[in-house]
């Protein structure tokens, strides 16, 4: 099984059980390049931009949404329009109808305390309920759904502190928009605790929102138990937007609004992990659209860039796009992170949320470094030769000279699942370092970084590491003070076995040279790959993540600040959305729509890449700026294509922008498969300055190509005059061979009704599975489990929304639908799984109630 596909399976949880005792309720156009070595690829990447995601409880937290008008959704009425008064009125209207809504449920019995509400950008609340409560919410009238609250991490959280002097060249000149700073623009950034006193951001903040600790001020907060690990993640992506001094941000002149939604909080084993959750950052989504909480969202920012994601949770309906859905429709465009999971699909991908809304824009990662810095590396065990070849050098220290090592395992590292001090382990028993002058092989770790660094202070004059590592992985960090490579994995492997019979290996690394990086101009191996659940195009577009300077929390040892350079799809989405600003402060006439419109319309393709990697292309705000065409929606996803001779419609609105009369051409380009079409009626449209044209686009597939995942391609608009918009449009292709329902099983056939000791369904629903090398994930946007006796439904007993694969237990306590008990005899249940696409799949599980 590979790497990647294992890791899924554990933070799935596929093959855990989640059980909740209830009635019945559950748990749970640049230059080509030629193809790259495996380990250069995505693995290579593990540890260094993914981070560590520890496991978190988040308990019986729910999302309710309720069917009461928002804020967003008068506005939306009103068309997009609404007075400072009147939208204060609206939000006190939809929080009074939430109170109502209460109010009749506390009469039923049924106590809900609110941990969240949310008024602006959809109506709904999060609270911990029982199953009692869900199952009578789930059958309410005025509640239109229950979703489960995830997790979401900082997308780029491996960096690499260092000192203000010689820090490298910032000027993105790609990313400029000349006489245009953002000045005069609000963007909110929600993320960590932010460090206020970095002098790179002085004069650029304004007073935080804390979501976690509403007394705060999204300060950067420090781990309960060690007050050295401070929350980090928001100054680096906030260098990168504002950053002024020794960094230069993309937008220097905007303001930055910071709201906390993530930072340390409890995790699972008793300890602390930064972290958000769905509902806090729901919250926080609230609160960017309406920083002073009058209920107004006159004074929404204009950009709101998230820098968390929560892994593989690429929804496009639920909560979460409701809320990025209502942001823009108060005219806030929300820039979100693909994530760092590198390649899946290749149909639906390895997205997270919130970059599955199809309204957020959701941005990858791009490698825009030019050169690599490269070591001839010469590992021998005896006389033979093991390797003999130029590698990538993984940080800043090069080889003086060439240095000729004894290579040596800590002896704590031999030791399979020894728990030790991190730093004992190049030491022996005697306290002597057994890697001091010598050059020290260690496994790939969850952090290479602080392995390397203890490494280093022991003594060690070289670090080996057991795996790929990419160039400038470890980027530039001044304590890592030996020269590092990784090793391919046939060679350390050798090496080991050589060192554990008793032979001596050595390695020479000669002295630096430089390369061309193979992968300049392209997606970046981590970064992550659509399609989205039900097969919307993400990302939209990329932008550079790889190794870029920025401003970090906290202080050096002199007090001088720490800057540090920072790869991953945050950052990335960071630079997006400071670009975001520029072409707003050029373009003030652009709503949210219209902005992300120009944005993907007029990026530059990457050649040789798929739609599915990189969306429309590299982000350019100076043709964003100069578009004359926006187009709504900025990518088009048809859905599931379920067989022969299967189509599907999308309409598109085409406005034009400019200030002259255009007529706009509508032609559609396939990524060279055969049977596939896509036309579009009309095809020419002739609008005046600022008129709107409707154009319906129809997918007709002739027949479904194996093996493929995914159908993509583009629709170009033509204007007169000169210039071009373009819009990504793919076609999910059903998984073959990748069942939605597994196993289905009830422990006991026949039982009493009990509310103590309840008889126990276990579903596995979804797949993850390997196709080609990469993983597929099969997830379901409802799991439905019915109770029927003979020919009658007579109701439904639970429900899970957005539903990731795994494996899900609930507890059959012998009531009905309505909370009574059922009379004795036989009864079957219905488990049916539904799709985001596609066609439903349903399992019968006949019982008796004694």
């Amino acid at each position: 099984m590979p790497e990647s596909l294992r890791a899924l399976r554990l933070l799935l949880g596929v093959g855990a059980c989640v059980a909740i005792a209830a009635l019945l309720a559950a748990g749970g156009g640049r230059g080509a390049r030629a193809p790259l070595p495996a380990e250069t690829g995505a693995a290579g990447w593990r540890g260094f931009v993914d981070g560590e995601r520890s496991t978190v409880a988040v308990g019986q937290r729910v999302i309710v949404v309720l069917r009461n008008l928002s804020l967003a959704d008068e506005v939306r009425a009103a068309g997009g329009q609404g007075s400072e008064s009147e939208m204060r009125r609206w939000t006190a209207a939809a929080l009074a109808g939430q109170k109502q809504i209460g109010a009749r449920l506390s009469r039923e019995g049924v106590q809900i305390v609110p941990e969240f509400v949310y008024t602006r950008t959809f109506s709904g609340f999060s609270a911990a309920l029982d199953a009692r409560a869900l199952a009578l919410l789930e059958r309410d009238p005025d509640v239109a759904g229950i979703y489960p609250v995830r997790v979401a991490y900082p997308a780029a959280a491996r960096v690499q502190p260092r000192r203000a002097r010689s820090l490298p060249d910032q000027s993105r000149p790609s990313l400029r928009l000349p006489g245009f700073d953002g000045t005069g623009l609000t963007i909110a950034l929600l993320d960590t605790g932010i460090d206020v006193s970095h002098p790179g951001l002085r004069n650029r903040l304004l007073e935080g929102i804390d979501i976690l600790e509403p007394e705060s001020r999204a300060l950067a907060r420090p781990h309960p138990d060690d007050a050295t690990l401070i929350e980090r993640h928001a100054t680096q992506t906030a260098g990168l937007l504002v950053g002024r001094g020794e960094i230069r941000g993309v937008a220097p002149g905007a303001m930055l609004l910071p709201i906390r939604i993530a930072g340390w909080q409890p995790n699972s084993v008793g300890g602390f992990a930064v972290y958000g959750r769905t509902d806090q950052l729901l919250a926080g989504l609230e609160r960017a659209v309406d920083p002073d909480a009058d209920g107004s969202a006159l004074d929404a920012a204009r950009i709101a860039v998230v820098g968390v994601a929560e892994p593989f949770a690429a929804f496009s309906a639920g909560p979460v796009a409701k809320a990025v859905a209502g942001a823009s429709t108060l005219d806030t465009l929300v820039v979100a992170a693909a994530g760092n999971d590198g390649p899946a699909g290749p149909g639906y991908g390895s997205i997270g949320g919130p970059g599955g809304a199809p309204v957020a824009l959701t941005v990858g990662a791009s490698d825009e470094r030019r050169l690599n810095s490269t070591a001839r590396v010469v590992v021998r065990a005896g006389l033979s030769v093991l390797l003999d070849r130029e590698l990538p050098l993984g940080g800043a220290v090069t080889p003086e000279r060439t240095l000729s090592l004894d290579v040596v395992r800590p002896a704590a590292e031999a030791r399979s699942g020894a728990r030790v001090d991190p730093l004992s382990r190049f030491f022996d028993s005697g306290g002597f370092s057994v890697v001091a002058g010598r050059a020290a092989l260690v496994a790939r770790a969850a952090d290479p970084i602080d392995v390397g660094r203890r490494a280093a202070i022991a003594g060690a004059a070289a670090l080996l590491v057991d795996g790929a590592v990419p160039a400038g992985a470890l980027g530039l960090d001044e304590r890592l003070t030996v020269p590092v490579v990784g090793l391919p994995a046939a060679v350390a492997r050798g090496a080991r076995e050589a060192l554990a019979r008793g032979i001596d290996v050595t390695v020479s690394l000669g002295a630096p040279g430089v390369q061309t990086n193979e992968r300049a101009d392209s997606v970046a191996p981590f970064s992550s790959r659509g399609l989205a659940f039900g097969g919307g195009v993400k990302p939209e577009l990329v932008a550079p993540g790889v190794a870029l300077v920025t401003a970090d929390a906290g202080r050096n040892d002199d007090r001088s600040s720490r800057y540090a350079t920072i790869s991953g799809s945050s950052a990335a989405a960071a630079l997006a959305g400071g670009a975001a600003a520029l072409v707003a402060q050029s373009r003030p006439e652009l709503d949210a729509a219209a902005l992300k419109g120009v944005l993907v319309g007029t990026a530059a393709p990457l050649s040789d890449t798929s739609a599915s990697a990189q969306g429309a292309g590299f982000l350019d705000p100076g043709a964003a700026s100069a578009a004359e065409v926006a187009a709504t929606p900025a990518a088009i996803g048809f859905g599931a294509a379920d067989g022969t001779g299967w189509r599907s419609r999308r309409t598109i609105s085409i406005e034009n922008v400019s200030t002259r009369r255009l007529a706009i051409g509508v032609a559609a380009e396939v990524e060279g498969i055969a049977g596939v079409s896509v036309r579009a009626k009309p095809d020419l449209v002739r609008l005046r300055a600022g008129e709107t044209a409707k154009v319906v686009l129809t997918a007709r597939v002739a027949f479904v190509p194996r093996n493929l995942g995914a159908i993509a391609g583009s629709i170009r608009l033509l204007v007169s005059g000169g210039g071009r918009v373009a819009i990504p449009w793919a076609v999910a292709l059903p998984a073959q061979n990748a069942p939605l329902l597994g196993q289905v099983r009830l422990s006991a056939v026949s039982f009493r009704a009990s509310d103590r000791a309840p008889a126990v369904l276990s579903v596995r629903a979804g797949s993850v599975s390997d196709r080609n090398g990469r993983t597929q994930l099969r997830p379901l946007a409802r799991l439905d489990v019915e109770l029927w006796r003979g020919g009658e439904k007579l109701g439904l007993l639970a429900r899970l929304r957005d539903v990731l694969p795994g494996s899900y237990a609930f507890g059959l306590t012998g009531r009905g639908p309505n909370g009574g008990p059922l009379p004795r005899g036989p009864y079957r249940l219905r488990v049916v799984a539904i799709p985001p696409d596609g066609v439903y799949e349903r399992r019968f599980v006949r019982f008796r109630i004694r």
